[in-house]
């Protein structure tokens, strides 16, 4: 009976809609919710169980034929039905590689406080194209600490960055610069709140600015999270400058590798454009012929119409995920508003922190 039973389990995880974790997406999910009936992924499990739903690996536990019989007459699908029936087109549905707060509070969201059942209206869109960040002062108000313009932010979640679980990172443009403020909460709920609120109004503005875009067009431009984030060393313009270790962010849908003296840094030290090979844009491996101060040894080379840039990597792992994120944004064709993006760029003197040129807004 026990073999029949996972055997028919195994055939049930065959359908499409249960061929992926019902909560993160992840391919070939291993366990099951016999309390509602989904079949999910060993670290969505792991919530559910702590959420006392009752769950059982497919392969290895005991399944009794009533409890089969239940995941038979309910799945993945069956549930999407009655607890996404009313999920906001702004609202982040969490992957496979997101943090465990989003996935977390995405399932809560869905089966504990049942918001997306359309019975109640959770979620109302603000269309106001500014957001305000405000300092708590007891004795008397002073106004907004900054104004952000809802055009040019984005949102993401950085746990491991900040150093807090609940850790989220805003950045929007401030004069030419780029701005990042880092703010967290106690409450994994509220700070969850606090992204999909903002994401609302990214969906208003959105949809504002571009009336006749579909969802399917807008919701990735909503808020993104960085293709590849990282520590390289750096030199300068004529290469023979002394290495310096700076952190990076490759921002694929922006086409733009931002550089930073640290990994929490509120401005940038520089930006570069990435444009396509047509171009005249170039990623490739190199060795350096001049080397000061670098102590790392597997280099990356981004090459554009102005100038050479040489990064050093620490590990040859390093080194390849970012060639491979890159190429990844050299080889996408230019849309007309990168051609915009890049005409936006000039470069200044050179930095007394960075000793090279830097690109900036």
């Amino acid at each position: 009976m026990a073999e029949r039973n996972k055997k028919m389990l195994l055939e049930l995880l065959k359908r499409p809609d249960n061929s992926r974790c019902a909560d993160c997406g992840a391919p070939d999910p291993d366990w099951a919710s016999y309390k509602l009936g989904v079949f999910v992924c060993l670290t969505c499990s792991g919530i559910h169980r702590s959420l006392s739903s009752r769950v059982k690996s497919i392969k290895l536990d005991f399944w009794e034929d009533e409890l089969v019989e239940f995941m038979k007459s309910n799945g993945n699908a069956s549930a999407r039905a009655l607890y996404e029936k009313a999920v906001p087109a702004y609202y982040y549905r969490p992957q496979e590689n997101d943090c465990v707060v989003l996935r977390e509070q995405w399932i809560r969201a869905k089966y504990e406080r049942t918001e997306f059942t359309g019975e109640t209206n959770c979620y109302a869109i603000s269309t106001n194209s500014n957001v305000h960040i405000y300092k708590c002062v007891v004795q008397e108000s002073k106004g907004p600490k900054a104004v952000i313009p809802i055009k040019d932010l984005n949102a993401t979640f950085q746990p491991e960055k900040i150093g807090h679980p609940h850790g989220l990172q805003i950045t929007y443009q401030a004069d030419d610069h780029t701005r990042n403020l880092y703010v967290y909460h106690e409450s994994p709920e509220e700070i969850v709140t606090w992204y999909n609120a903002i994401r609302a109004a990214r969906y208003a503005y959105l949809k504002t600015a571009y009336p006749t875009g579909s969802d399917e067009e807008l919701i990735p431009k909503i808020t993104r999270n960085y293709i590849k984030e990282g520590y390289m060393e750096k030199t300068g313009p004529s290469q023979k400058e002394p290495f310096k270790k700076r952190w990076f962010i490759l921002d694929s849908q922006n086409r733009k590798l931002f550089y930073f003296k640290g990994q929490l840094d509120a401005e940038e030290l520089g930006v570069i454009f990435i444009g396509t090979a047509n171009k005249g844009y170039s990623v490739k491996e190199c060795v350096p012929k001049h080397s000061r101060g670098n102590r790392w040894k597997c280099g990356v080379m981004v090459g554009t119409p102005e100038r050479q840039f040489v990064f050093m990597c620490e590990q040859e792992r390093e080194q390849r995920e970012w060639l491979d994120a890159l190429r990844q944004v050299l080889s996408r064709p230019m849309a007309p508003q990168d051609y915009t993006s890049k005409q936006g760029l000039q470069i200044l003197p050179t930095c007394q922190q960075c000793t090279v040129h830097r690109y900036a807004f």
